[in-house]
């Protein structure tokens, strides 16, 4: 059998980590995807969709070199949101998506991650273009799009998830 080795970078922030899935995170993460705010990305799911959709989400490093992180403060280890970089097959480019939860609601932390996330993607990854895709009903995703300085360019319709606004991210951020 040949060993696969994925390889997750630690990011930070002034006040937060951004760091690999694991098992620790199963319930917050299947508590937020239990919940109605999970509505607008595929929510609400039982414990066991939820445990496989953390699964694709350590997958997705695997198949496409990059991913979502799991945030927390710094000097916890307790999750509060998942954000990073995202291209599922039947997405149209890779996106900066955010979820946030608990303690992290409110708190400017959905935009701090988020403009990690984008740096990354830009500086190290060398990506040449990001977009968010935020649904039409979740205002409050639009307003992180814009504060991180993302124009809306456009809109698109998931065949399972329904439409999705365009926010094209600048590559010179705010």
């Amino acid at each position: 059998m040949t060993a696969t080795t994925i390889h997750i970078p630690t990011l930070q922030t002034e006040r937060l980590s951004l760091r690999a899935p694991g098992p620790q995170d199963v319930a917050p993460f299947a508590a937020f995807f239990a919940s109605d705010p999970s509505r607008p990305i595929g929510g609400p799911l039982d414990l066991a969709q939820s445990w496989r959709l953390l699964a694709g989400i350590i997958g997705h490093w695997g198949l496409r070199g990059y991913g979502r992180w799991i945030v927390t403060w710094k000097g916890s280890d307790a999750a509060i949101g998942l954000v990073g970089l995202h291209h599922p097959q039947d997405w149209p480019e890779v996106e900066i998506g955010w979820t946030v939860w608990g303690d992290g609601l409110g708190k400017g932390v959905a935009q701090e991650a988020s403009r990690r996330a984008r740096s990354h993607g830009f500086e190290t990854l060398g990506l040449s273009t990001l977009i968010s895709s935020c649904a039409p009903d979740n205002p409050r995703s639009a307003k992180v799009a814009e504060r991180l300085g993302a124009v809306r360019d456009g809109a698109w319709t998931h065949p399972e998830y329904g439409p999705f606004d365009i926010w094209r991210h600048p590559k010179t951020a705010p």
